[in-house]
């Protein structure tokens, strides 16, 4: 089994920036890809961004030179730098770690872009 804690949401104004973080526990060497997803009211969750334990990240083409992911290997950390922020970014943010047939999601943190 593996635990995701996520941190760091709330309410940012059109154009500022949050830094989300997930901490994970447990079963870690079981997990290849972290990420983030996201699920705003009335839409499915949406992929956000991933990397893998070896770097390599994949981004959705709505935040593409906006968010950044970024993991500490050393901490079992995961993080979200997301700037430019628009009201569109509104939702749940979601950490998921995955692995072979196996997949894990945190409990979410909400975050805001509102003036």
């Amino acid at each position: 089994q593996v635990q995701l804690v996520e941190s760091g949401g709330g309410l940012v104004q059109p154009g500022g920036s949050l830094r989300l973080s997930c901490a994970a526990s447990g079963s870690i060497l079981t997990i290849a890809t972290m990420g983030w997803y996201r699920q705003a009211p009335g839409k499915q969750r949406e992929l956000v961004a991933t990397i893998t334990w070896g770097g390599l990240t994949h981004y959705a083409d709505s935040v593409k030179g906006r968010f950044t992911i970024s993991r500490d290997n050393a901490k079992n950390m995961v993080y979200l730098q997301m700037n430019s922020l628009k009201p569109e970014d509104t939702a749940v943010y979601y950490c998921n770690a995955r692995g072979t047939n196996i997949s894990y999601w945190g409990q979410g943190t909400q975050v805001t872009v509102s003036s």
